[in-house]
């Protein structure tokens, strides 16, 4: 690679502005993460689709907010607006565990360091822009803005929240993935449109103080919600609205929602269609300098980049549609993959970095293997509303070929300073299994399978059934767990046949919605029973924009207005997590008295025989515990946080 200058980055400081020879700026851009230049991390990309229409765009990363505010006016005031994200993770997740704890490292700044990245950071870093600029448009965005566009449960508030519009006084936000809707706003600033005129974007939602300033428009249909005041008097009203707005989320042809906020409405505006192949591509190709800002350099590694400094994201969107999850909430559920000369191309630019040493880190995206899938008769995906392609069954019209993406790995790999590209997104192990994938054919998913094992496999292979219990697996849109127990029949003779001698190593989670201990108990014998010593484990964390935060906060199904018990108290959440280490010496004789209290003796002779055979374990802390948990979209996000607990 060419010595990269400073002027290659987006600069941070007047001193780099001036490097450029700029004496005013058009957008400058407050980011919750460090700066770091590449395509995983939304700023970038951002701050480079504004560059490449000409404008001239600065970005300060991770402002302070406890001195004088100097960060958010040492750059001065831009021309066109300020962009704000509180960065690639919701905030309040990056800086909680489940169990509303600090944590001790933050993935998104240098050496994990603690303290750069405020809680709420977009309403933070939006509303002392607004006092200081009062005059300039703020645009937001990113995940924490798209999560919370309409009224939602705040889990560390514990309380109903207004959209975020209303809390951060912002002119403008974005949802989902912002390169379409950023583009068209760029599109109509340089054609001389005031940004207050900006209203009919899609993807975009703004808040209108009079009804006469709503604008008309003939190719949208529209649909009200509850208010936020009536969401705050009625759960169930609350509960109501999300069957619409999960369900126009996911539409090709949503309508434009309505959410009275006080004396003002909230217009969101429908989203664009799936980026074509071309779009994305487009959007990867941007010229990134792939590193974080040399700033950085006498501070540490940053570890978000560290895990996926050698990684290639192939697609984006995920048609799980699971209940705990957000990816479908901001990416959307239908795929958009880049194409295979693309995704090469970025190979080649990876693999001829300096300290490249041959090995691919991970070669995927929200879900691994969901790569070129999409319908087979696209006028059926057009009236489609339902939330998930997959759950409860797999949509006949759904193609769910994994030939491309084996053809990919097997290009990719085929690359001569490359020795192993590995798979390190989860796999969606329940479409590799013929008895659940009826549609596909069994020789294709094994030959998938095969390749994964033998080729890309570090040892352990992941995979997320996250529970055993059907009742709870059936809130959670994901199938039984009898497929699980078939995909590991298939996983153990390739395993056997190919002496690979590989782990398999599932996710699991508790205090879900509509999961009761019994089922935490039932969960933890059939897993030792098949083998298992769960270590991937986490506690439930309601985040906004989940069926399962919905029926948290409610106790209400938004789909059916049915009640569904969740466990609550800290207590309730802690005794079904302790099910996961009946291994653990102190442990025992809680599970000996809580199984006889249940009347399930029976399972009490699977998890404490009188000769169990399984090592005993010293007394003391579980490696992995319910304070290291991270959310499932977090988790599956293209970069995971990880504590050191959970390396």
């Amino acid at each position: 690679m060419e010595e990269l200058r400073l002027s290659n980055w987006l600069p941070t400081t007047n001193k780099e502005v001036k490097i450029r020879g700029w004496d005013a700026l058009d957008v400058i851009l407050f980011s919750g993460d460090a700066y770091v230049d590449h395509p995983s991390f939304g700023p970038a990309v951002i701050g480079r689709i504004l560059e490449s229409y000409g404008l001239r765009v600065a970005i300060v990363p991770q402002p302070n907010v406890n001195d004088n505010l100097q960060d958010f006016v040492k750059l001065g005031a831009p021309k066109l607006f300020f962009g704000v994200t509180g960065g690639c993770m919701d905030p309040m997740v990056s800086n909680y565990t489940a169990s509303k704890k600090r944590r001790d490292k933050d993935a998104y700044t240098p050496n994990g360091n603690i303290g750069f990245r405020p809680d709420y950071a977009t309403t933070v870093y939006s509303k002392i822009l607004k006092e200081k600029w009062p005059d300039v448009p703020v645009l937001i965005g990113g995940i924490e803005a798209s999560l919370r566009r309409v009224t939602h449960y705040d889990y560390w508030s514990d309380q109903l929240m207004p959209t975020i519009l209303e809390s951060s006084k912002a002119d403008m936000l974005v949802y989902g993935m912002g390169e379409q809707p950023l583009r068209e706003i760029v599109r109509l600033l340089q054609k001389g449109v005031p940004f207050s005129n900006i209203n009919t974007v899609n993807q975009t939602a703004v808040l209108v103080i009079s009804e006469d300033d709503i604008p008309k428009n003939k190719n949208w249909e529209d649909v009200e919600i509850a208010s936020h005041e009536t969401c705050l008097k009625d759960k169930k009203a609350y509960a109501s609205n999300f069957k619409i707005i999960e369900q126009e989320s996911n539409k090709l042809y949503a309508r434009r929602i309505f959410q009275k906020v006080g004396n003002k409405t909230l217009m969101i505006n429908p989203p664009y269609p799936t980026m074509t192949e071309e779009e994305i591509d487009a959007s990867f190709e941007l010229p990134y300098t792939r590193l974080p800002h040399p700033k950085y350099n006498k501070r540490g590694p940053i570890p978000a980049y560290e895990m996926i400094k050698f990684s290639i994201n192939i697609h984006r969107g995920c048609f799980g549609g699971c209940s705990f999850c957000t990816i479908s909430a901001h990416q959307g559920k239908f795929i958009a993959s880049r194409s295979q000369e693309s995704v090469l191309r970025e190979v080649d630019v990876v693999a001829n970095m300096p300290d490249f040493k041959g090995y691919l880190s991970d070669i995927g995206g929200p879900s691994a293997n969901m790569y070129k899938m999409k319908g087979k008769v696209q006028e059926i995906c057009d009236r489609c509303v339902a939330p998930s392609c997959i759950s409860p069954v797999i949509c006949s019209n759904l193609d769910t070929s994994h030939k491309p993406l084996t053809r990919l790995y097997q290009a990719v790999d085929s690359h001569p300073k490359v020795k192993k590209s590995f798979i390190g997104s989860g796999i969606r192990h329940d479409m590799l299994v013929p008895e659940f994938n009826k549609n596909a054919d069994a020789k294709e998913l094994d030959d998938y399978t095969e390749e994964v094992m033998t080729k890309h496999v570090s040892g352990r292979l992941k995979v997320a059934p996250e529970h055993t219990s059907d009742p709870v697996l059936k809130l959670m849109r994901k199938p039984s767990f009898k497929y699980f127990h078939k995909f590991k029949e298939r996983f153990d003779k390739i395993n056997n046949t190919k002496k690979l001698k590989l782990q398999l190593i599932p996710y699991f989670i508790s205090n879900h919605p509509a999961c009761e201990a019994e089922d935490m108990a039932d969960l933890a014998a059939e897993t030792k029973d098949m083998g298992f010593q769960l270590e991937q484990v986490q506690g439930f964390t309601p985040t906004p924009m989940t069926v399962a935060t919905v029926i948290y906060y409610s106790g209400y199904h938004p789909y059916t207005l049915e009640k569904v018990n969740t466990p609550k108290t800290q207590k309730e959440k802690d005794e079904q997590h302790r099910f996961f280490f009946w291994y653990k010496h102190e442990n025992k004789a809680w599970i000996k008295n809580t199984l006889n209290k249940l009347g399930r003796t029976d399972l009490l002779k699977v998890l404490l025989p009188e000769n169990d055979k399984w090592r005993k374990n010293k007394p003391g802390k579980p490696k992995h515990t319910f304070n290291d948990a991270v959310p499932f979209n977090q988790r599956k996000n293209k970069v995971e946080f990880r504590s050191k607990k959970r390396k």
